[in-house]
């Protein structure tokens, strides 16, 4: 039988599963940060279209965080990246044939096999082509092609057209904090200098210069990141006088300490996601990686897609700064196809051109 089709995206929401009136969903994101943040306009679409459904979710350890205070989880499963058999197996009886319904949002195996082991119905993306994609196909209930061409948020909200559910393409960011905790007194700025691979980092020069120009500017500078980047971060601000902050806060303060900045600055990492999320005046800094697909997505969507590259483009509150050398976007690990190389595009980005870009988000947020 052919399956009727309507709506989003590229018109393609078949008709919905049949599902208790209040389901018990797993929905499985077994990637990073970012990745993870992505998944949460799923999570939503699902939560809308079933308001009795107690939604969980699976992810790797250490990127719970990121849906701290989501109000339309249950659950958040916690699984080790490199999980021991005992740790597998421990999962597997959790979960095995829990779930009216459970969802991978990604094409790798694991995840798929825990959608199928999960779910009495099991929805997924897959890959086009291979051996491998025909047999998740025949596995899973329902499955749909990964559009690598597409933004990584729409490529996910197909699986809410799969199960026949209205896509609401909207970033749930982390709540819960009161106020913006270690917020400075005066006006301020956030700036999170640290990604967590070397090929998307912008020059030690290049944050000060940005720094001593927010402070001519009357603002606080409020410097973030994760502990773990702390020997970074004390070379890149030695010699400034700025906030630091890295790693005192928690996801939800983070949030609200951004939230109520007049601007944000960052590299291609998730806090760049989480900052163009919570609707401040977002500046990110991108180099190899395509923002198509991986580009911020501001709380409205995109009006138009970001383009391939371009000097300073503008999508909401959100201004993505590149230097748009003839390689870019490579999609690749650096100039030297590794995570710890250098890159180029984000080398020769100069000072000036970022604080252009500061100085139009700044504008956006006075005119509020």
């Amino acid at each position: 039988m052919t399956p009727r089709w309507r709506g989003f995206g590229n018109g393609a929401t078949m008709m919905p599963l049949r599902l208790p009136e209040a389901p018990r969903i797993l929905v499985i994101a077994l990637r990073r940060l970012g990745d993870v943040l992505l998944t949460t306009p799923l999570i939503r679409s699902i939560k809308r279209a079933f308001p009795g459904a107690a939604i969980d979710a699976l992810v790797f350890a250490g990127t719970q965080g990121i849906l701290a205070g989501n109000p339309d989880l249950a659950r958040v499963h916690v699984l080790p990246p490199r999980p021991t058999w005992r740790e597998n197996l421990s999962l597997l009886r959790q979960i095995a044939k829990r779930y009216d319904l459970a969802l991978s949002t990604q094409t790798g195996d694991r995840p798929t096999l825990l959608a199928v082991v999960a779910g009495w119905r099991s929805v997924g993306l897959v890959e086009q082509h291979g051996g491998v994609a025909d047999f998740k196909r025949f596995a899973l209930s329902r499955s749909t092609t990964s559009d690598r061409t597409r933004h990584r948020l729409l490529d996910i909200l197909q699986l809410a057209e799969l199960i026949g559910v209205r896509a609401c393409p909207e970033i749930v960011v982390p709540s819960g904090a009161a106020r913006p905790t270690f917020a400075p007194a005066q006006p301020y700025a956030v700036v999170h200098a640290a990604p967590m691979f070397t090929y998307k980092r912008w020059t030690l020069d290049g944050w000060r210069k940005l720094a001593t120009a927010l402070r001519e500017r009357g603002l606080a500078v409020a410097a973030t990141g994760a502990a773990a980047d702390r020997r970074y971060l004390d070379e890149v601000w030695a010699d400034d006088k700025v906030a630091r902050l890295d790693g005192k806060l928690e996801w939800t303060d983070l949030s609200a300490l951004i939230g109520a900045a007049r601007a944000y600055i960052g590299p291609d990492t998730a806090v760049t996601h989480l900052a163009a999320a919570t609707g401040a005046p977002t500046v990110a800094l991108y180099g190899p990686t395509d923002p198509r697909i991986w580009g911020p997505w501001p709380p409205g969507g995109l009006d138009r897609p970001w383009s391939a590259a371009g000097t300073i483009q503008h999508r909401g509150n959100v201004w993505l700064v590149q230097n748009p050398l003839l390689c870019l976007p490579c999609q690749q690990e650096g100039c030297e196809r590794r995570p710890d190389s250098h890159s180029q595009c984000l080398d020769a980005l100069t000072a000036d051109q970022v604080v252009c870009a500061v100085d139009q988000a700044l504008a956006l947020r006075q005119a509020a």
